[in-house]
């Protein structure tokens, strides 16, 4: 079962990110913001649903309850009613006077208490039943107007009805009104209930409007409100506050307590009786009477009973007190009744916190960095219900935490979710996904619910390294999302588009004809062709196709017919790029040994297969050698000799020419340091080394170059440094600041094939060069085309303006060497002085001092 529950979550895993744009060619390309206001959206509106969900089944409120338990221990308490006196029957009472109270003992009481002039007395004994001696006589204080008695009309199930005292009238009679929560604490209290044939005024009530009964203020209620005087008193829903399914039938309040234990002066029973009662104490004052004495066990559970333990019990008396005070407090304008936020505002600030937690699980990555923002947010939401809470408002806190913490993980999950099966770049599926969606299209095929075959497009920018290397990694980044959304605009509807390397894409087609496919690929080669103008600077790219089909007769895997495009791909690249091509079956064994000389250039590097071979460079006015350019041949280890043609692209299409050409400039430094030695005549002699544009833009190229001439002893002076101009022109402040490392180790630059590049003259004269090679295409053909020896003329002129000396390759004839000459070119090199030549024979060459 979980294996199953896992699939499904991949599976829908996948749905979703599939669901970010390819379905529909309209939708926009998403970007980060619009991911995360989804996964966000997402989260936060999950999250809100599930917990609503609970609260529908009170799945919180006990937390809830508790939190407010908690901030009721927590706030400080009001000030001791001075309005109120406790006289509580205490277990010395009991001792001495016995239990129940007499009649006589009580009437004497209740005579004591009348001769201070009380305004109102609460008695809270039930009095129903006679306990003589002395009834006559408390009959007679029980006719006082200003007491009131109490009787249990059995509103609790699991009460006992008790009848009040006899012979009261019924306005002078309250209810019991303590109302225990299901986990038996007293946070609420019913003033008030009507039914069709009777209205019942709770015991606080009763001795409250009595008090205020010289002020004479009206008691006023409706279906939903009640009033005494101007005081409207906030009452109970069924979702006030933390409170998720109350039974709020009646008019309730939540109880504002004064604290434990100091809620108004007390007396006992005993101190009454014996005078010790100051009549300050009592006059005017509303004086409750009821047991403390714990044996009696008319004591409560309260938010104070943090583990609800028998020392943090309250007697009855003193939350019948608190009652009073608080509806007192109320009609007096001060602030003791507790408010609560309606639905729809509960509502949005659960979904605040849940989207506040989105926000940050998306923007911070780190998990210690989210931990952090999560602690402090979660003590935010704490620190707004705390300060809310001193204010009287009651808001739900646990919610909002648990929310909080839920939408966190529900969008880190969606985040990992995204980040294993998208590419953050450009929003497009990944490899993983592709395969996974392509894997279920072929299912689908194979199972008869399509008729339709299908098609893999393996597609590769072709100038996207060039690009990327001369123009920066960043502007690279922008093409790549610039030709994803041409893709995704231009692919049909349900097509499948993912990217799966650095500037390759896989496309999946479903199709009925080849024709169909060869126009979805002729099209996006046209898309894909119009300029894309990036950082002011317009750019032209092509693109490179290999497109592979299912066929009825085979069963394919997703990960063959990817390679199979991928190799139909490469061959056409191999054939002049800007095209597409099908997958052939003969193509697959070129992909193979395509990897295998890959693997072979990896080993020959390691076995020191590659040797150094070196074409001299000629002073024409002299005709003497002036120096060598190192030139990297390959001796392999089964197929023999082969030229630089063979290997060098690809070692430089997969990063291999960096260690390769680390290995060159140590080979070349040593080899002309050795030539110093041995021909002192050829002191000035200098070594040519070629870079590639990998090894321009590695980071750490000036500290190997300096790395090789020290380990050769050897003095920058003798060393050239060759590259082209398309190496320079992308980052031109970058390859200037480059460049000029190089000559602070004393070494020359030259740019190579000058003319068949940018050719950007306006940046020509910023670079810090010392020779311009002019290239064998114009030089070869010199004394045949007008057109090409005025080019050669005007580089050579255009150098030798600009401070630097001139080389010219590929002289084969003495032709072309008169006319070079004759246009002061400095010096030439190719196949009429010498081809390439292994180490032994530049050597035997020198010992020859040849002259031409």
């Amino acid at each position: 079962m979980i294996t199953q529950l896992i699939q499904q979550i991949h599976a829908a895993a996948i749905r979703w990110s599939e669901d970010d744009g390819i379905q529909n060619s309209r939708v926009t390309f998403p970007n980060k913001l619009l991911r995360g206001g989804r996964s966000v959206l997402f989260g936060s509106t999950l999250t809100v649903g599930l917990l609503l969900g609970a609260r529908q089944l009170s799945l919180l409120e006990p937390l809830e309850v508790s939190v407010f338990d908690r901030l009721t221990r927590m706030a400080p308490a009001p000030a001791v009613d001075q309005r109120l006196l406790i006289i509580g029957v205490t277990e010395q009472d009991l001792q001495k006077h016995g239990w129940p109270l007499s009649d006589a003992t009580l009437a004497q009481l209740l005579q004591k208490l009348q001769s201070n002039q009380p305004r109102v007395v609460g008695l809270d004994l039930y009095r129903n039943i006679a306990q003589p001696p002395g009834q006559a006589k408390l009959t007679e204080q029980l006719r006082a107007a200003n007491l009131i008695a109490i009787t249990n009309v059995g509103s609790d199930p699991n009460a006992e009805t008790v009848a009040p005292p006899p012979n009261i009238e019924d306005q002078r009679i309250g209810f019991n009104d303590l109302v225990l929560d299901p986990d038996g604490v007293v946070r609420r209290s019913l003033l008030f209930a009507e039914t069709p044939e009777q209205e019942y005024y709770s015991f606080a009530l009763r001795i409250s409007l009595l008090y205020l009964a010289e002020e004479k203020p009206a008691f006023r209620y409706d279906a939903t409100s009640m009033r005494i005087g101007k005081t409207e008193f906030r009452l109970l829903g069924k979702t006030s506050g933390g409170y998720q399914n109350l039974d709020a039938r009646g008019y309730q309040t939540l109880l504002r307590y004064h604290g434990p234990n100091q809620l108004a002066r007390q007396v006992s029973v005993a101190q009454v009786l014996s005078g010790e009662v100051k009549p300050e104490w009592i006059k005017d004052k509303v004086v409750l009477i009821g047991t403390t004495a714990p044996s009696i066990k008319d004591v409560f559970y309260t938010p104070y009973s943090a583990s609800q333990t028998t020392e943090m019990m309250m007697p009855g008396i003193k939350i019948h007190g608190q009652i009073v005070s608080q509806i007192l407090d109320s009609v007096a304008g001060k602030k003791s009744q507790y408010w609560f936020w309606s639905e729809p505002e509960k509502l949005l600030w659960l979904w605040s916190c849940s989207a506040v937690a989105g926000i940050f699980a998306w923007r911070f990555r780190h998990p210690a960095t989210l931990a952090a923002v999560g602690l402090l947010s979660l003590g935010g939401i704490v620190g707004i219900g705390y300060g809310l809470f001193l204010q009287m408002g009651w808001i739900p806190l646990v919610e909002p935490v648990i929310g909080y913490g839920l939408t966190t993980l529900l969008v880190v999950a969606q985040r990992l979710f995204y980040s294993t099966y998208r590419d953050q770049l450009t929003g497009l599926l990944n490899r993983d996904a592709f395969l996974y969606q392509l894997r279920r299209s072929l299912k689908r095929r194979k199972a008869g619910q399509k008729n339709q075959d299908l098609a893999v497009v393996f597609l590769d920018l072709d100038q996207f390294k060039l690009i990327n290397e001369g123009l920066g990694h960043a502007t690279g980044d922008h093409l790549l999302i610039s030709a994803a959304k041409r893709l995704r605009r231009a692919l049909p509807k349900f097509s499948k588009l993912a990217r799966v390397g650095g500037d390759e894409f896989a496309i999946s087609l479903q199709h009925r004809t080849k024709d169909e496919i060869t126009r979805v690929l002729d099209e996006l080669q046209q898309i894909m062709a119009i300029p894309y103008h990036l950082e002011k600077q317009e750019v032209q790219l092509t693109v490179s196709a290999g497109l592979a089909l299912t066929q009825a007769e085979y069963a394919h895997k997703p990960e063959d017919l990817l390679r199979d495009a991928h190799t139909a791909m490469y061959r056409a690249k191999s054939l002049g790029k800007s095209r597409y091509e099908v997958f052939a079956t003969g193509m697959l064994k070129e992909a193979v040994e395509r990897l295998q000389l890959e693997s072979d250039i990896r080993q020959g590097i390691e076995a020191e297969e590659f040797l150094l071979y070196y074409q001299p460079i000629i002073c024409l006015k002299t005709g003497r050698i002036a120096g060598f350019e190192a030139l990297v041949r390959w001796q392999h280890h089964e197929r023999g000799f082969m030229p630089p043609g063979l290997f060098i692209p690809l070692a430089e299409e997969t990063g291999l020419i960096q260690p390769l050409g680390e290995w060159i400039f140590q080979q070349a430094c040593h080899q002309a340091a050795q030539w110093q030695q041995q021909f002192p005549n050829y002191a000035a002699l200098q070594m040519s080394i070629n870079l590639s544009s990998s090894q321009f833009g590695q980071s750490n190229l000036i500290p190997i170059l300096e790395q090789a001439l020290k380990q050769a002893g050897l003095n920058g002076e003798a060393i050239k440094i060759e590259i082209t101009e398309s190496m320079v022109m992308g980052d031109v402040e970058a390859a200037i600041d480059l460049m000029l490392q190089i000559k602070s180790l004393g070494m020359k630059l030259s740019i190579d094939d000058f003319g068949t590049g940018y050719s950007s003259l306006s940046y020509l004269h910023r670079f810090p060069l010392d020779t311009l090679k002019v290239d064998r295409s114009f030089v070869s053909r010199m004394d045949e085309s007008h057109e090409d020896s005025a080019i050669v003329q005007t580089i050579i002129a255009l150098g030798q303006n600009m401070g630097m000396n001139i080389v010219a390759e590929g002289i084969e004839q003495d032709s072309q060497v008169q006319m070079l000459k004759a246009l002061n070119c400095e010096y030439g090199q190719g196949y009429l002085f010498a081809k390439p030549l292994s180490s032994e024979a530049a050597t035997d060459l020198l010992n020859q001092h040849p002259q031409w």
